[in-house]
Formats: C-alpha cells, structure tokens, sequence
C-alpha cells in the first residue's frame, strides 16, 4: 500500500488502527477514535497498563501479546479495525527459467526471471523450484466484522 495511505489511515479518527511491529523489545501501537474509557478498554481488567504516548504523535502502546484479543475487541466495539504490518514479498521460480534461453516461460514468474541466471539472492529448494523473499515493507488490511 502506498506510504500516502498508510499515513491517510494512520491519522483518520474514525476506524482503530493497530500497528503490528516486530523487532525486539517493540510494542503494538494503537489508535483509536476518542472516547473518555479508552484506557480502561485497551486494559480490559488485566494488571498491565496501556502507555499513552501523547505529542504529535498520539497513540497507545501495548504488549505484543495483547493482538489478537485487541482486533477481537475492536471488531465487536468498532465493526472494523485496520492492521498496518510488516511483510515481506516471496518471489517464487526456478533454474530452469532463470537459465531458459528464448522467449517461452511457462513459471508462475511470468517470465519475470526469465533468462537472468542466478545472482545469489535465490535459495534452491530443487531443480524445479527456488525462492526469495523481497524487501520489509508495511501493509495495510481492513477487516470487518461479520
């Protein structure tokens, strides 16, 4: 999703948005639309309290662990959450199309790879397969309830 729209739904009010990172030592990081209980929802009777991080940025952090019951307990309250979170494109091929000569690609690359060898960034699961995983991005997913 473009950095445009990932920023358009980070700061709208109206829809929670939860930030999925990864690394070590991070936390969730949430938005939600104002309401005077904010803090005592996001605790949800447990002993661990959400941190506000106030300033320009204006957000709730929460314990990884805390994710799955938090877009549960959004889409009972809201109807919809957005998920913003890391992937990582998976490329698939083969040598086969890597080291093809011609025109003809019958790969699921589409002919992307076709003819352009093996630069090292492929791992070789076979001669009839090989993979590759492209750059950590952020992606953006809306779910609703049903």
């Amino acid at each position: 999703m473009a950095r445009l729209t990932l920023n358009y739904v980070w700061k709208q009010k109206t829809t929670p948005v939860i930030l999925r990172r990864t690394g070590p030592r991070e936390k969730l990081r949430v938005r939600l639309p104002f309401a005077d209980d904010n803090r005592q929802w996001l605790q949800d009777g447990r002993r661990t309290a959400p941190d506000w991080i106030g300033g320009n940025h204006a957000y709730w952090e929460l314990p990884k662990a805390w994710f799955n019951d938090f877009v549960d307990r959004a889409l009972q309250r809201y109807g919809k959450v957005y998920i913003i979170q890391p992937y990582r494109e998976q490329e698939i091929c083969a040598r086969s199309c890597q080291e093809a000569q011609g025109h003809e690609c019958q790969c699921s690359c589409m002919g992307a790879n076709h003819g352009i060898g093996n630069d090292g960034s492929w791992f070789e699961v076979s001669d009839t397969f090989s993979t590759r995983w492209g750059e950590r991005e952020l992606a953006c997913r809306l779910l609703t309830a049903r």
